[in-house]
């Protein structure tokens, strides 16, 4: 029983970003310390949007080419970075646990995930039946939190 609760509690854990819809926001709803941060932290961005998932602000933008985004808590930390990449540019080893534990599922986006504390993860967005889901690695292809 305790296995089964165990694993509708993760199951939950993976789905909940999908249950979750991002509320986009005018600039002016931003606290100052937020877009106070962000302009620290990307000075050359010019335009940018923004959208509150939960009790975070996400900004998103291009830089150097790339699609990212920027997670802030509302006093203007940055919890991560996040920036597009194609699916196949993921590590050997995620491409190869996706191959074998998310072979029924399509792989829509990928992206590189730098945390606030120096560490990198890969996320993949997996869908099956309409179904979407974000799944996070490590390099090694092993289940991140």
């Amino acid at each position: 029983m305790q296995q089964a609760l165990k694993l509708a509690a993760f199951v939950l854990a993976l789905a909940a970003p999908a249950l979750t819809h991002a509320q986009k926001l005018k600039p002016t709803q931003v606290p100052a310390a937020v877009k106070a941060t962000f302009k620290a932290k990307f000075p050359t961005v010019k335009s940018n949007t923004w959208e509150k998932e939960g009790d975070k602000f996400e900004a998103g933008f291009k830089q150097n080419g790339n699609t990212m985004s920027a997670v802030l808590t509302p006093s203007g930390e940055l919890l991560e970075t996040e920036t597009a990449m194609p699916p196949a540019k993921l590590p050997a080893a995620v491409r190869t646990k996706l191959a074998s534990d998310y072979k029924s599922y399509k792989v829509n986006e990928a992206a590189t995930i730098l945390r606030a504390d120096g560490s990198t993860v890969y996320e993949a967005e997996v869908a099956k039946g309409g179904k979407h889901q974000d799944v996070l690695f490590n390099a090694n292809g092993t289940l991140a939190k």
